[in-house]
């Protein structure tokens, strides 16, 4: 199912937020100009910006208003594989080459820096104190997030509890507050808002579960890297916490792991990669997935029932669609 089959009457108005996007990074300096635009030519699913459209719905409905949300929340998630880039050392995102790869670390960090600027820039043109305060919150704990990555690289110790909650400030959050703002930009409801940011943060946490799945049992076409890749970075997902628990595997899958550290990564994780997607680790990995969609749907059923809670619930289930 393409992105358009399901959000249909948004294309018109997320043609406008692409143009937006390409034209808020444009500035004094070609360079960083040119980094931005490499980086968000390299596409995307968008979803951050469907999102705040979608939670518009809600209310009084204005893309002039809303774009000045929906544009800063992606080019904060932007900013953010930026960094990502540079602390796993990847040279690929979506197939094309990164902006630390393309060009060096430095760039790539000023880059990132220049896209938060820019993103907080264009959230002046809102006049709701609110909308800032929950943005601002959402970016320090996304930075938290970031920095209990980095400690738990290669931390074969760590349990679910863990790897949850760093999810929740990696991703889950800014697809929450994309729901919630969108709502409030448009003079929603409270208690609706309320509802988008639950409906939000259920469908974040299954997104990013998987994608944790997608990165050991995908292709390389379809995940635009070598499957494997989290591994190779230190990054213990879900799928791997669980199948460290599977007492047939936990030996040779701590071998695999201390191998790929003590190389930093520079090395065949095939290995490693069959006897996580052998284990029960990816079932059970999808069970917690389909638990946190079902969450997701039941907290559209507190929205008035209009098109969009239809469109919605389309979308849960396309996110969490199995592709591999």
């Amino acid at each position: 199912m393409k992105r358009f089959d399901i959000f249909g009457t948004l294309k018109k108005d997320m043609d406008v937020i692409e143009k937006e996007l390409y034209r808020s990074v444009e500035g004094d300096s070609p360079e960083l100009t040119e980094t931005s635009l490499h980086l968000l030519r390299a596409g995307g699913k968008r979803l951050r910006p469907v999102f705040v459209l979608m939670g518009g719905k809600f209310g009084s409905y204005d893309i002039e208003k809303l774009k000045h949300v929906a544009v800063p929340l992606e080019l904060i998630h932007s900013a953010s594989l930026v960094h990502d880039d540079v602390i796993d050392d990847a040279s690929t995102r979506r197939g094309k080459p990164t902006v630390k790869a393309k060009w060096d670390n430095r760039i790539a960090m000023y880059t990132g820096d220049y896209i938060y600027g820019k993103a907080l820039d264009l959230t002046t043109r809102l006049k709701q104190p609110e909308i800032h305060q929950i943005l601002a919150k959402a970016m320090v704990e996304m930075s938290i997030g970031e920095m209990e990555q980095i400690r738990d690289f290669f931390n074969v110790s760590q349990d679910v509890r863990r790897y949850l909650l760093r999810i929740r400030r990696k991703t889950s959050l800014l697809i929450a507050i994309s729901c919630q703002l969108g709502a409030l930009a448009a003079d929603a409801d409270r208690r609706i808002a309320a509802s988008l940011y639950r409906f939000g943060y259920n469908v974040g946490m299954a997104f990013q579960i998987q994608d944790d799945l997608l990165d050991l049992c995908g292709s390389e076409k379809q995940i635009g890297k070598p499957p494997g890749s989290d591994m190779r970075q230190g990054n213990i997902t879900l799928p791997v916490i669980y199948a460290l628990e599977d007492p047939e595997r936990r030996e040779p899958l701590l071998k695999e792991l201390d191998r790929i550290h003590a190389m930093n990564g520079q090395c065949d994780v095939s290995e490693a990669v069959k006897l996580v997607t052998s284990s029960s680790g990816i079932a059970r990995s999808e069970a917690l997935a389909d638990r946190y969609i079902t969450k997701a749907l039941d907290a559209l059923s507190d929205l008035p029932d209009i098109k969009t809670r239809k469109q919605l619930k389309d979308i849960a289930h396309f996110i969490t669609k199995r592709s591999y």
